[in-house]
């Protein structure tokens, strides 16, 4: 960590209003909300909330940059392009600043913001750039005198909802891969974690996007998120978030126009470690895949199944790991465990840890709100004496809780890893090629790693199957969703034909 640009303590918030063609705007009725910061539970600021009105005004704003004949789209692919490149390079300008509100903000550690989530997000905006002008249609042979062929048009009007856990790359991910495709974008961020969408917003009009191609309305799922998934000419919704709201999402779709629906939901991933992996390797791994940002990532490896041979020292050796992570203000290099996002969280949380105790979880270590602290910190918690039918076995925590589980053979522990709604992430740690080829094939699961555990690239497509979720953000796989496919079928003089 040497070498690292400390945090701006109390970054200045420049950007509180709703942002819509490209101008800053209060809300239609004037009301804000407070945000918070999680490590202190001290006021970050008032920010304008959006709600039905609002959302609307936005919507007419993107569906005015989308009229033919539009600035946006006269644009050439490549000069779309263009500017999504300026825009990955305002934010490499403004990247401490950046990691400074996402930790002010959402409680993300400055760290992990800075060497990870944005050099990522840089790296998305510059994926998609480069696809801008080379996802294309084809020539397709046809029977008789026709030409025929596909062209990939815009949907048009999207909406984006994201959530709070890791705000930027959320953005980012809904963000560059829309716009690569020419479509315009309406954006609501949550209302934990409204400070970074706004503040990119602002890089994305200095980058030189035209107005009304992105606007961003922050505001409560139950008015400004309702609004935008029922309205009327909002073709697409995409939405990272629960299970629960996702059902919302589609149920809306149903009855407004049938918009497109793509759903990244939750996971309760298995990360799976056979007895001739590394011990402490493995412990390391599975200490990452956990308690990374606090838990609160959907695909974090919260269900450790551990290979009989080496339970209990896997166990020994991961209690005294998470009891050895060093927990205070995320704006701190050296802090490792920070908090949780809010009260409503932190309380789920506890709630969770005390339905495993009664249904006889044991506690090894953690499992309670952390004493003399400000903030919503909860101890790093390992969970053990587990069955798969218990509530902490088959709910997303979203917290600091490792549970781990005892298995015997490869079978088995495919069918219990298996056994969940959820389909999202997983992994196995293992020497064995033959046990890695039998666990990737039969996981139901739409990433799998293996000996490692988090790393993605823009390449890689990231979505669920089951209950985890519909479609794919990032990679190639991500475009099909922002564009439509139209065949045009022409009819060609014969070949004794006068012209």
């Amino acid at each position: 960590m040497a070498g690292i640009p400390p945090a701006l303590k109390n970054p200045e918030i420049k950007y509180t209003k709703i942002f819509i063609n490209n101008e800053w705007v209060d809300s239609k009725d004037g009301s804000t909300f407070e945000t918070c910061n999680p490590s202190t539970e001290e006021k970050n600021a008032d920010v304008a909330e959006g709600k039905a009105a609002d959302i609307d005004a936005a919507v007419q704003a993107a569906k005015a940059a989308f009229k033919p004949g539009s600035a946006w789209r006269k644009m050439d692919a490549s000069d779309r392009g263009r500017l999504l490149y300026k825009m990955a390079d305002l934010m490499e300008r403004d990247a401490q600043y950046l990691a400074s509100l996402e930790c002010l903000d959402s409680g993300r550690l400055y760290a992990h913001a800075l060497l990870g989530d944005i050099p990522a997000c840089i790296k998305v905006f510059r994926y998609f750039a480069g696809w801008a002008d080379k996802y294309h249609g084809k020539t397709i042979p046809f029977d008789g005198d026709y030409f025929c062929y596909t062209k990939h048009e815009p949907v048009g009007v999207c909406g984006a909802i994201i959530p709070w856990n890791v705000p930027i790359a959320m953005f980012t991910w809904k963000t560059a891969a829309c716009l690569s495709m020419g479509n315009v974008l309406v954006l609501k961020p949550a209302e934990n974690t409204p400070l970074t969408a706004l503040y990119l917003a602002s890089l994305m009009k200095e980058a030189g996007f035209p107005p009304g191609v992105l606007n961003v309305v922050p505001g409560y799922g139950k008015t400004a998120g309702h609004a935008l998934s029922h309205h009327m000419e909002v073709d697409k919704i995409a939405f990272t978030g629960s299970g629960m709201t996702g059902r919302l999402i589609q149920k809306a779709s149903a009855d407004s126009n049938l918009k497109r629906v793509s759903l990244e939901l939750g996971g309760k991933s298995p990360n799976i470690v056979f007895s001739d992996a590394d011990v402490d390797e493995a412990v390391s791994l599975a200490n990452t895949a956990v308690f990374t940002h606090n838990g609160q990532i959907c695909c974090a490896g919260t269900r450790t199944f551990v290979q009989e041979d080496i339970y209990d020292e896997f166990v020994r050796k991961s209690v005294e790991k998470a009891k050895s992570l060093p927990s205070g203000d995320p704006s701190e290099i050296t802090t490792v465990h920070g908090p949780l996002i809010s009260k409503i969280q932190e309380d789920r949380v506890l709630g969770l840890l005390k339905s495993g105790v009664e249904e006889g979880a044991k506690v090894m270590c953690g499992g309670k709100k952390m004493e003399g602290k400000n903030g919503f910190y909860i101890e790093p918690t390992v969970f053990t004496d587990l069955r798969d039918d218990m509530r902490v076995s088959k709910e997303e925590i979203f917290g600091p809780v490792q549970q781990i589980y005892k298995f015997k053979d490869v079978d088995e522990v495919i069918e219990r890893a298996n056994n969940t709604r959820y389909g999202l992430a997983a992994a196995v740690i293992t020497k064995d090629i033959d046990k890695v080829m039998a666990i990737t094939n039969a996981l139901q699961s739409g990433i799998v790693w293996v000996n490692c555990y988090f790393p993605l690239s823009p390449g890689a497509a990231f979505g669920g199957f089951k209950e985890s979720g519909i479609g794919r953000d990032m990679s190639e796989y991500a475009l099909s969703q922002y564009t439509e496919v139209k065949t045009v079928i022409m009819k060609i003089p014969g070949s004794g034909a006068k012209i």
